[in-house]
């Protein structure tokens, strides 16, 4: 395991994992909303982002968290030797991502994601349940894409919490 393309909708634990798995493998570790964001949540140029996540998936050794333009997904499958898709169940993310929004109302620090901080996260919330909605809609063109890119490669369909519980639980 040394190129983990871990991939999953919004508020499912991505990020939480591959922190997680970086620190244990000792691998770079680059989260996609940090390339795709300014640091005042202005969407950087995509010529810049596909540049930036080419850029990382061309080192030999790293985890690359997120999304991104889907070309760069495509290229990143190609090279990684390993796919970590966390594939909860629609509800699932809607909660996480609630309690997460609640969490921020709260003042809690450390609510929101790897991304840089947001300085209007509630206004937010609307986008990101609109989010996890159409990235659940393109379920089936990720599945199709880890299926052409699942030979050579170890591949974690993660379904669950519990699921992801007991496979982050290797990496303590």
């Amino acid at each position: 395991m040394t190129r983990v393309a871990l991939i999953g909708n919004a508020a499912g634990g991505k990020s939480t994992l591959a922190r997680r798995l970086a620190a244990a493998t000792q691998l770079a570790l680059h989260h996609v909303d940090r390339l795709q964001y300014a640091p005042d949540w202005t969407v950087r140029p995509e010529a810049d982002v596909t540049r930036a996540l080419d850029e990382a998936a061309s080192a030999d050794r790293w985890v690359i968290d997120g999304w991104g333009p889907w070309p760069t997904i495509e290229r990143r499958f190609a090279r990684a030797d390993t796919l970590i898709w966390i594939d909860h169940p629609l509800w699932v993310h809607f909660w996480w991502a609630a309690e997460r929004q609640i969490a921020i109302a709260q003042g809690e620090a450390g609510a929101w994601s790897d991304g840089p901080p947001d300085p209007e996260p509630l206004s937010r919330t609307r986008q990101l349940f609109e989010t996890i909605w159409g990235v659940d809609r393109l379920r089936p063109r990720l599945a199709e894409l880890i299926d052409r890119h699942r030979q050579g490669r170890a591949v974690h369909h993660l379904r669950s919490p519990e699921e992801l519980d007991r496979f982050a639980a290797t990496f303590a």
